[in-house]
């Protein structure tokens, strides 16, 4: 029990981590790439990436009814939609900014939670954890929420509706593809991702604009083997073993992740505003998750008892 415990945080603290670079690296791929071809060239690598090693393990993928439907909807609803909106979005506003408004994720979660999953309960400890993380994220980015200037608005609008459609279809995996295997439940909607983008940016874009450049090879890489193939791998597996509300809250620590990012590796200044913001998300983390650490602590008081 306490080495799954272990494993789950070791696995939860390398999705953070991971999905918080992320934001950094698809602006840093844009400036060479449009962004349907960059995401549509990121998610055909990260298919090709679990294909060769789902073949060195010798897995099987599943081909059932219900997963051939569920493939599809993660094609389409996980990838397709909501990282097309995401990267055309990060065109106008900074990554930063995006990592913020993203982080209104779990709210979109717990609403569909509410209605598609009776095992889900949402708690007031989830509720005011969901609170207090967002405030702090509105805390760290203030400035920036509130710039409106040029395509300001559309930019954070497809960030949002990114966010509600991601939301949903996280929900559904959780409530029918308990069944997937993660590395399965990833190849079939990443290769129809990656083949969908690529057909939209060469028929929307102007190609004459791409650059294969550094930038544009380390960025597409980074973001197919870990921007994709790890960090969905390792997503997929906890939703099987964590509530979907507490997982959805990764979106409120990637941008505290991707500030850390800029001050190491960009010089940006460290400021109280983000120190306080991170107490606040850091506090909501641990708010919404204290329900669930006293409805263990009362089952194990239980079983000691029957003892």
């Amino acid at each position: 029990m306490q080495n799954n415990t272990i494993k789950i945080i070791s696995v939860y603290a390398i999705a953070c981590l991971i999905w918080g670079s992320t934001w950094m690296a698809i602006r840093i791929g844009l400036d060479s790439l449009t962004p349907f071809i960059s995401a549509g060239l990121r998610f055909l690598f990260a298919s090709f990436f679990i294909l060769f090693f789902m073949k060195i393990r010798k897995m099987k993928i599943q081909k059932d009814k219900i997963s051939v439907k569920l493939y599809l909807a993660m094609g389409f609803f996980s990838f397709v939609i909501p990282y097309g909106l995401v990267y055309w979005g990060e065109q106008y506003i900074p990554s930063g900014l995006a990592s913020v408004l993203f982080a209104i994720n779990p709210f979109f979660v717990a609403l569909f939670s509410y209605y598609l999953l009776s095992q889900e309960k949402i708690t007031i400890y989830k509720i005011a954890g969901m609170i207090t993380g967002f405030t702090g994220i509105v805390i760290i980015f203030s400035e920036d929420i509130f710039n409106t200037t040029a395509f300001y608005v559309w930019g954070m609008a497809a960030i949002i509706l990114s966010a509600l459609i991601q939301g949903w279809i996280q929900v559904t995996i959780k409530k029918h593809g308990q069944h997937l295997n993660p590395f399965s439940m990833n190849f079939y909607p990443m290769l129809l991702a990656g083949i969908s983008l690529l057909l939209i940016g060469f028929l929307t874009e102007d190609i004459k604009k791409i650059t294969i450049d550094e930038k544009a090879v380390v960025s597409v890489l980074y973001l197919a083997f870990f921007g994709s193939m790890i960090v969905f791998t390792c997503w997929y597996w906890l939703l099987k073993r964590v509530n979907v509300i507490v997982l959805s809250l990764i979106a409120f620590i990637t941008p505290v992740i991707a500030l850390i990012l800029g001050i190491v590796f960009l010089n940006e200044a460290l400021t109280i505003k983000h120190l306080t913001g991170s107490l606040f998300v850091l506090a909501g983390l641990l708010i919404a998750t204290l329900g669930n650490v006293k409805s263990n602590l009362k089952i194990n008081l239980i079983q000691k008892r029957q003892k």
